[in-house]
């Protein structure tokens, strides 16, 4: 019987998971970017989407992706402080990209679009603050 367990991070607790989680749920989005459309990219930045052009979200599919990547590899190497610190990076550029969005340059308005990136940075810049020294004393 396949054993799905054996492919999850091993590292203990649930953020490592997590981080795997929004890893693949990131990927997703950067992928509807290139293929989907620009439906649910318009949704975020819904303030002012006539903005969103095919290059735009193409470009917001690739840093998406990026991010992605970053955030896999620190699921499975949470212990390693480099690796801890540029995967909390990346969460802190992705508030500071929403928040300006929304505050600053009026693209994005509080909403269903803006909720989730919103909800899903914050909550992970204090999970891993708080978790830092748990999973680097390892």
């Amino acid at each position: 019987m396949f054993d799905y367990s054996d492919y999850l991070p091993q590292a203990s607790g649930l953020l490592p998971k997590w981080l795997l989680f929004i890893s693949v749920v990131s990927a997703f989005n950067s992928a509807q970017s290139y293929f989907g459309g620009l439906t649910l990219t318009r949704r975020v930045y819904e303030a002012n989407s006539a903005q969103v052009t095919g290059l735009s979200a193409r470009t917001f599919g690739t840093w998406t992706f990026l991010t992605s990547v970053i955030r896999l590899y620190g699921a499975y190497h949470i212990n390693d402080p480099a690796v801890y610190d540029i995967t909390y990076a990346t969460y802190i550029v992705a508030l500071m990209h929403f928040s300006s969005e929304w505050i600053i340059y009026k693209t994005a308005k509080l909403g269903k679009g803006l909720a989730g990136p919103l909800i899903v940075s914050t909550t992970t810049l204090v999970w891993m603050g708080l978790q830092k020294s748990y999973y680097l004393s390892q």
